[in-house]
């Protein structure tokens, strides 16, 4: 919805009570997969957004922001102009950054077909998981799966976090022993503490790397369907990596 000018006087569209109820409500994981919709928010989430296939229910945001970014070929998006107050009623950010859209969630296919899965096993920090999709986009990772009690993918910070390597890279939440049974065909690698030096493993163009949670790892219910346990030596002495460092780590060098 685009704004209305009286005598060169900026007229933005008024909010309802209910509009807001719903944006906010997208908060909870649960209302997001009740009403197939999630928020996606701030400037750069939302320009990378309208390029991709996702589809857009509408933008919330200010005339400066479409003016500057909302090209005439994305013209088709429903947009209404908001004031700066009613965008803070909306926004998750402390300091609301312009604009929020609402998105329906995907139903986007598996890209098992060739290439490289990331599984995550109970990733719970959603700092993790973000990052963990922005390394899987720049890496070239055809699909990241995860199972059914990580973080949600669409949880805000997750969104932020991957910094809109999310609209790029197919992700999925499933039951990952059903998922590793139907994919028995492809070479499975699971990141342990000891298992085969990853700088002596042959690079990989097709396969599933496992990495497992912040705390406890890979479980002992997928290690047994893993094919390789392959470990990133430590030298020093701390106890662990943060997950998304060892999953940029394995990318770096097995891809």
């Amino acid at each position: 919805m685009w704004f209305f000018v009286f005598d060169t006087i900026f007229i933005p569209y008024m909010i309802s009570k209910a509009q807001v109820k719903h944006i906010r409500s997208l908060d909870s994981k649960k209302m997001r997969y009740d009403c197939k919709q999630f928020i996606v928010e701030g400037s750069k989430m939302v320009q990378e957004l309208v390029k991709s296939n996702f589809q857009i229910v509408a933008i919330y945001g200010t005339k400066v922001w479409r003016e500057e970014y909302l090209t005439s070929n994305e013209a088709a998006v429903e947009y209404f102009e908001i004031t700066d107050a009613d965008l803070r009623r909306i926004s998750n950010f402390t300091t609301p950054n312009e604009v929020l859209a609402i998105v329906q969630l995907p139903d986007l296919p598996l890209a098992h077909e060739g290439g490289i899965t990331l599984a995550l096993d109970n990733i719970q920090d959603p700092g993790n998981l973000g990052s963990i999709i922005r390394i899987a986009d720049w890496y070239g990772v055809s699909s990241v799966v995860c199972n059914t009690k990580s973080v949600d993918f669409f949880n805000h910070k997750v969104l932020q976090a991957s910094m809109g390597s999310i609209f790029n890279v197919p992700c999925m939440t499933i039951d990952l022993r059903d998922y590793f049974l139907s994919q028995k065909e492809r070479e499975t690698y699971a990141c342990v503490l000891n298992g085969d030096d990853i700088h002596t493993c042959p690079k990989i163009s097709e396969g599933i790397l496992v990495i497992g949670n912040e705390s406890n790892g890979v479980s002992a219910e997928l290690l047994e369907l893993c094919s390789h346990r392959i470990t990133i030596p430590k030298k020093g002495r701390a106890e662990s990596l943060n997950a998304a460092v060892a999953a940029g780590i394995v990318c770096d060098v097995l891809i």
